[in-house]
């Protein structure tokens, strides 16, 4: 069992240390042939990044303890062109080390707080994991694609 004290939450434009090592891991996670053209698409993911900062409805919250990355989650305008909805509850990870020990629940816990300041009222979420984010609030709505199914989470 974790102590929460031990962790901290911050917003990534807070913690620019942490923007490579994040975009590393989010690329080699999600990114599709992650090893093609790596240096270029790292630098492109952080511009990315940098470009919509400022936009309401991206963010990119990190979890650190002491000065260690243990993981991060986003709110996103878009999550993939075929469904028109937003913002997007995106890109919680957990370092494989850390997972298994509530870090999860401590970065969904951040983002809805989050989401709630920015007055966001509903995120949306695609996976391919099941029965993992209805602990977090998520509700079904539909299938989509070949695995994913879509959910919303309604921010309190």
């Amino acid at each position: 069992k974790i102590k929460e004290t031990d962790m901290q939450v911050f917003d990534l434009k807070d913690k620019k240390e942490y923007i490579k090592e994040v975009m590393i891991l989010e690329h080699n996670e999600w990114g599709e042939n992650p090893e093609v053209n790596f240096d270029k698409r790292i630098d492109k993911k952080i511009k990315k990044y940098e470009e919509n900062i400022n936009d309401l409805y991206f963010c990119k919250l990190v979890l650190l303890d002491n000065n260690t990355l243990i993981g991060f989650i986003s709110i996103f305008p878009h999550d993939g062109e075929e469904i028109n909805l937003t913002p997007w509850y995106a890109t919680m990870y957990v370092k494989k080390e850390y997972r298994g020990k509530g870090y999860s629940k401590i970065l969904n816990d951040a983002i809805l707080k989050e989401a709630k300041k920015r007055n966001i009222k509903t995120l949306y979420l695609k996976t391919e994991l099941i029965n993992y984010y209805e602990k977090f609030g998520a509700k079904y709505i539909k299938n989509i694609g070949k695995n994913e199914q879509l959910f919303k989470i309604n921010v309190i």
